[in-house]
């Protein structure tokens, strides 16, 4: 086999994370919200290439420690031709607590056709989105509307949100004084997340939005530091 050859079979291992959108593999959405007051939650998968894929998919805990995900994924492996469509069933398998969300990573795997011609690159593209189990004690209520319990205050050189509520916050953007903080992500039920502050900043206005159910930036948010 020639090193062309070797190059282009290690590429057609290559995982890397992105968006919802790549070669013409559509994910259905950038999270999915499992309902708890229902059997199962479902997400859909698109291939609008000109090429077949072969689509794996499978759900990691928080951490993305060892242990089992609570959830069978169905079908876990498939293959997707040309236009076509295909949904994934998620189902839980075990209880989770009912008096917050529990979160977890959806992993879904697009493995390009084995067909290599010489000149061709071929990458298997991972997207690994949140999917967060909702328990129906819940109710109608979601994240947006409980945004304005969130306590900020400042450790050291970085910023601290502690939630007292029952709902994963995932921040859209926070910044302070007017300055925009780098690489916010979010802050789970009855816990604390903290973030880098901007150089020189120290105090004053905090103003967020937080994430949706959607994926979309939710309203702008008011807090003192």
């Amino acid at each position: 086999m020639s090193v062309l050859r070797h190059c282009v079979f290690a590429a057609a291992l290559l995982s890397a994370t992105v968006s919802a959108v790549h070669a013409g593999v559509i994910i259905g959405g950038t999270r999915v919200i499992f309902d708890g007051a229902k059997k199962e939650a479902s997400i859909s998968v698109n291939n609008q290439d000109n090429s077949p894929f072969l689509i794996q998919s499978w759900i990691e805990t928080m951490n993305n420690s060892a242990e089992k995900a609570p959830f069978i994924i169905t079908p876990p492996l498939y293959r997707l031709d040309k236009g076509q469509q295909n949904v994934e069933r998620i189902v839980l398998t075990t209880p989770l607590p009912q008096d917050k969300e529990s979160l977890f990573w959806l992993n879904i795997k697009a493995i390009p056709s084995a067909s290599v011609t010489e000149n061709s690159l071929q990458i298997a593209v991972k997207t690994r989105i949140k999917l967060i189990y909702r328990p129906a004690g819940l109710g109608k209520e979601n994240p947006e509307a409980q945004a304005d319990k969130l306590v900020w205050s400042r450790a050291g050189r970085q910023l601290q949100v502690t939630n007292p509520t029952p709902f994963v916050m995932n921040f859209n953007e926070i910044s302070v004084a007017g300055k925009k903080l780098d690489d916010v992500s979010y802050v789970m039920p009855g816990a604390s997340a903290t973030f880098n502050l901007p150089a020189g900043v120290s105090s004053g206005a905090v103003i967020f939005k937080m994430i949706n159910d959607y994926g979309s930036p939710g309203a702008i948010h008011n807090a003192n530091l």
